[in-house]
């Protein structure tokens, strides 16, 4: 007999309530069908299962899985998974993810869904599960795409370092981390120029089945010329940081012959930026060590084509006086001219060190600048760190360096008579205006720190010849 108690039949009512809520559920619903036709699926055998051990039979590690390793963590279905690993990289605030023991993530390619499976028995092992009806047409191409994405990753995280040549008791090469903060970003450089080197960094890394169709080693050649102090050192920084490429730094003066320059050139490696720095310097000096021929053969002879994926840079102060033979196609595939500052370059140089766009003594700079009188980007760099904390006093001083008849400020390139226009002549033009500047002081004070950084960086006082072309200019020599 069904009791009547009206509590009794009120807790049935709830009950009932919520087991119909829970079955008619469509979230429930859908994943109980989905699961029953997921185990309908493995016992019909419509999957195909790969396993991918850590180790080989011969105990040695499984390339493949550290690459698919690699590969899962960058996946953003990983984050779905009900447990993963978390893990902070070398770099400051990054993180990455990894599949946890017996977990799943899912991943799409071609169109078809596959899902990867990390069992951790007696050997940490992948298991790949794949329709059998998508294994002909996506197996191999998904492997090769996880390849190339892991390749990447790891070359993005890669730690970058610097060698140089020196005896050691491990080899010619010694290496430490490469810390320096340069990146493409943060280079003094026009605008225009820089997408330019940009977007040929970016076709080189990706041209290697291109200069292998044309018989060609995959290297490219780059010169940069320019007065000390013009950022040429940096940009071979920001060159390498964004090549993710290691630094090969050679001291010619170190080098005994050219058998000797050869032998170093053997013993880089691949994924590098080898330098060879104040080119014309050595050539100039004929010291016997290291000849002209040998230069030639170092820069595109059978030796240089020992390893690819290189990035050979040379720079230089100037290109007068240097054999055509170097200059020519081939050796020489990019040739980028790093000038004095002008008054385009000083405000990105404002903007970077001070945060200043725009300044009441912006005129007054730009019409120092057009009198011909000019400093290097470090030295007007140094001058805007020292006086950081006042834009007005760091604006000062850097037209008081420019104005000044005692610094050796030099022309900018881009033609002149040699008159010394702009130099502080004894004529009064170019001289400071302690009046419009705040004292002399401030004048005193920048030409103090422009001279440091000169003794410092060795610059020489000398006149330069015009070139005819103003600004940076970038030349595709092929």
């Amino acid at each position: 007999m069904i009791s009547t108690n009206p509590w009794f039949l009120l807790s049935a009512i709830a009950c009932g309530i919520v087991i119909l809520k829970i079955l008619i559920s469509t979230t429930f619903l859908f994943s109980l069908v989905g699961r029953c036709w997921r185990w309908l699926e493995d016992r019909c055998h419509v999957y195909q299962f790969y396993k991918i051990h850590e180790f080989n039979d011969d105990f040695r590690e499984n390339q493949l899985y550290r690459k698919v390793s690699i590969y899962l963590s960058s996946l953003a279905s990983i984050e779905d998974s009900d447990f993963a690993n978390l893990f902070s990289g070398k770099k400051p605030n990054e993180f990455f993810l990894q599949l946890c023991s017996d977990q799943t993530v899912k991943d799409s390619f071609l169109g078809s869904t596959v899902s990867w499976k990390n069992e951790s028995n007696r050997s940490r092992t992948f298991v790949l599960k794949i329709r059998r009806q998508d294994k002909l047409r996506t197996l191999r191409p998904y492997l090769q795409h996880i390849q190339l994405i892991s390749d990447e990753i790891e070359q993005k995280r890669r730690e970058i370092k610097l060698f140089t040549n020196a005896e050691s008791e491990n080899g010619r090469w010694i290496s430490v981390p490469f810390t320096h903060p340069s990146t493409l970003e943060t280079v003094s450089m026009d605008p225009d120029l820089k997408k330019k080197v940009r977007s040929d960094l970016e076709s080189f890394l990706k041209s290697k089945q291109y200069f292998h169709r044309l018989g060609r080693v995959w290297k490219r050649s780059y010169l940069l010329h320019g007065p000390a102090g013009t950022g040429k050192t940096s940009f071979v920084a920001a060159m390498a940081k964004f090549l993710c490429y290691d630094i090969y730094d050679i001291d010619l003066s170190r080098i005994r012959d050219d058998s000797d320059l050869k032998s170093l050139m053997l013993q880089t490696r691949e994924k590098s930026v080898v330098v060879i720095e104040d080119l014309d310097r050595f050539l100039a000096e004929e010291s016997g060590k290291v000849s002209l021929s040998g230069i030639l053969n170092f820069m595109d002879g059978i030796f240089s084509c020992c390893g690819e994926e290189r990035v050979m840079v040379f720079t230089m102060r100037s290109r007068e006086n240097i054999d055509l033979a170097i200059m020519r196609p081939g050796r020489l595939d990019v040739q980028i001219y790093f000038p004095l500052c002008d008054f385009s370059a000083f405000k990105n140089l404002a903007s970077s060190y001070l945060g200043v766009k725009d300044h009441k003594l912006f005129p007054r700079v730009e019409e120092v600048f057009q009198s011909g009188a000019s400093l290097s980007p470090a030295e007007i760099g140094e001058i805007l760190i020292v006086n950081r904390g006042s834009p007005s006093r760091a604006l000062k001083s850097v037209i008081g360096a420019l104005q000044s008849d005692g610094v050796g400020v030099g022309r900018r390139d881009r033609g002149g008579d040699g008159s010394g226009h702009g130099r502080g002549d004894g004529s009064g033009h170019g001289r400071s205006d302690e009046s419009e500047l705040g004292g002399a002081v401030v004048c005193r004070e920048s030409v103090h720190w422009v001279r440091e950084f000169r003794s410092l960086y060795g610059l020489l006082k000398k006149k330069r010849s015009g070139t005819g072309k103003e600004g940076a200019f970038f030349e595709l020599e092929d």
